[in-house]
């Protein structure tokens, strides 16, 4: 697969090796599948998912989700490796 090749998941979820790290986003946006798990986790309904994100159809946030489902715990591992990288940059370990 080239570095611009789309691998199609779900009918609105796609990887792109070049956007986003490969990981899995809604097709046409930036927008990842972690994104959409989050505000979920946070007890958002799809319907106030799409007040906040806008640019999305319910169709695509409904897809979103049922992708983190089918793929739950890869989905969870990534986030949680994310927010480590990201809390180890802002926070880096003490050399003392």
């Amino acid at each position: 697969m080239s570095s611009t090749a789309v691998k199609r998941l779900h009918a609105h979820i796609v990887c792109r090796k070049n956007v986003c790290g490969g990981r899995p986003i809604i097709k046409g946006t930036r927008t990842s599948v972690a994104n959409i798990a989050g505000y979920h986790k946070l007890g958002l309904s799809p319907e106030e998912i799409r007040n906040e994100l806008s640019h999305l159809s319910l169709a695509q946030i409904y897809d979103a989700l049922a992708y983190y489902y089918d793929n739950q715990k890869a989905v969870d591992e990534n986030m949680e490796n994310e927010m480590e990288e990201v809390i180890s940059k802002k926070y880096p370990a003490s050399r003392y």
